[in-house]
């Protein structure tokens, strides 16, 4: 499976207790959701490989799982900081104008002028609205080389075109 048809839904965090047990950071809006996808691909030394859940159970203020196979705690060891995928076809489909932030990864981000920003690397969540990590190849004439545009439909956001990869935004570039 290619990485590009993966979406990171989680990390293993520590390993717990001596049977093989991991901590689970999920990254979904209702973490035990995470244990709603299946098959999980891990990225295990480099490369990605499928993984099945035994078990998991929910401990103090976290997740706690353990892998087929993984029955020690040198194992479980391993298995520390490891990326969980599933394939984006497991993922519910959207109702139009959502997107999962995988689709808007590397779409070229323009303001309603024509000016070229930058593509989208990352996005972070801040409580009150999702923001764009937007980055330029290089500084730009504004000085500018990454931009924090918040993710605010009709506001900032103007259109989203999956086809062409594009975001248009209304941004000035010197901010």
């Amino acid at each position: 499976m290619s990485e590009k048809d993966l979406v990171v839904l989680g990390k293993f965090g520590a390993v717990y207790g001596i049977n093989g047990w991991l901590k689970v950071n999920a990254y979904t809006d209702f973490p035990e959701g995470i244990f709603d996808y299946t098959p999980w691909q891990v990225k295990f030394q480099g490369n990605w490989q499928p993984v099945q859940v035994s078990s998991w159970k929910r401990h103090s203020n976290g997740l706690i799982a353990k892998l087929d196979g993984i029955n020690d705690r040198d194992l479980a060891q391993q298995y520390v900081n490891a990326e969980i995928a599933v394939a984006s076809d497991a993922l519910p489909s959207l109702e139009e104008g959502e997107y999962y932030w995988k689709d808007l990864m590397g779409m070229a981000v323009i303001n309603e002028a024509g000016y070229h920003l930058g593509e989208v690397t990352d996005m972070m969540e801040t409580g009150s609205n999702d923001v764009l990590v937007v980055k330029a190849n290089r500084t730009d004439a504004f000085g500018q080389k990454e931009r924090l545009l918040p993710f605010l439909m009709d506001t900032v956001i103007k259109n989203i075109d999956l086809t062409e990869r594009r975001i248009i935004v209304d941004w000035d570039p010197a901010f």
